[in-house]
């Protein structure tokens, strides 16, 4: 009996996270707590069980970019890395790291290209983006750089930018910040980042 009642429960929360990931690709949201509360009530289900952790949010958007998005999803995914490889290059004095669903192949059209880039100070990166002659928006990301109860989230600023039509965000850390990546909300460890040559063994 409770084996059935198991197995009811996984079923539950893969319809929850295939609903979800549909949402997500859909709809562009990018909150996957809001979007797992969306795919709740859209199915009628209960809030109060165990919903899908997003490790299993970000599979199911990845089995669903391929199932519904065949062919066109790959000339996709290949014209916006090579638009993060332009983007890297225009950002190559602050040594670019690709991050996100660009690079582990979940990206879909409302997807930002994610870029971490390390200066002695963000005002460089803004005066480095104007005197290419690129517009700009500032923004500011809460992250974590360690692992534990205790650890706090720290706040980094960012540029956002428009690249061969595709929105560019570069997310600023210090120089030495390199060394360890933030800690993703997605698993819980450190960031998976790309450098340039990372990025073109992808193409």
């Amino acid at each position: 009996m409770a084996g059935r009642h198991d197995g009811n429960g996984d079923r539950a929360r893969q319809t929850l996270a295939q609903e979800a990931a549909r949402i997500i690709v859909e709809q562009g949201i990018r909150d996957y707590r809001v979007a797992k509360m969306k795919a709740a009530e859209h199915l009628g289900m209960n809030t109060r069980g165990a919903l899908p952790g997003n490790a299993e949010i970000e599979l199911a958007i990845s089995n669903h970019l391929v199932l519904f998005g065949g062919d066109s999803h790959s000339d996709f995914l290949q014209l916006t890395r090579e638009t993060a490889l332009s983007a890297m290059d225009l950002l190559s004095a602050y040594t670019p790291r690709l991050i996100g669903p660009v690079l582990h192949g979940t990206a879909d059209e409302n997807s930002a290209i994610n870029l971490h880039v390390f200066a002695d100070s963000p005002e460089s990166v803004a005066t480095q983006l104007d005197a290419m002659g690129y517009s700009y928006r500032s923004y500011e990301r809460r992250l974590k750089t360690s692992r534990g109860r205790g650890a706090k989230p720290e706040t980094f600023a960012g540029f956002q930018f428009e690249l061969e039509d595709a929105c560019v965000e570069a997310t600023v850390f210090p120089v030495d910040g390199i060394r360890q990546a933030p800690i993703s909300p997605i698993d819980g460890k450190p960031m998976k980042r790309a450098d340039r040559k990372s990025v073109q063994a992808l193409l």
